[in-house]
């Protein structure tokens, strides 16, 4: 498989994707995995120093990383609320806890991420998640 074809550029049929097409796909997989309201409040937020990192993102991020067929959303969703656990990126994490429901993933399954990535991570780590976890489901009414 080419550099190209790994970095998830191609699109369906082999066809390499041009940054417009890339961003395009990226922008509609942001909307769908974090809702239009939130995409539309950070594209709000786009200033001229700001602006190359968000088509960076955009096209990177959602267009060729999320939207790669070997993972489902759902377990992209896990590996992304273990990760930010991990790493200890709070605002990450509420905003992914929202996108892992949206994504599919029910509130046992997401306590369940939880626990799991507390065991590796620590239990100070999972005790931050379960707060940050219940306030956005609270929010979402799913609690």
């Amino acid at each position: 498989m080419s550099e190209v074809e790994e970095s998830g550029a191609v699109g369906s049929g082999g066809v390499l994707l041009s940054d417009a097409e890339r961003y395009e796909r990226g922008m509609a997989v942001r909307r769908e995995v974090l809702s239009d309201e939130h995409v539309d409040r950070a594209n709000a937020g786009i200033t001229p120093f700001t602006s190359d990192f968000q088509d960076f993102i955009t096209r990177t991020a959602w267009g060729d990383v999320w939207s790669r067929p070997a993972l489902d959303r759902r377990s992209r969703s896990v590996a992304v609320l273990t990760a930010m656990m991990a790493l200890g990126h709070h605002e990450e994490f509420a905003m992914h806890v929202r996108a892992a429901r949206r994504n599919g993933l029910t509130v046992e399954e997401i306590r369940e991420v939880i626990l799991q990535a507390g065991l590796y991570c620590g239990v100070p780590v999972a005790n931050t998640a379960f707060k940050i976890a219940q306030r956005e489901l609270e929010a979402l009414g799913d609690l």
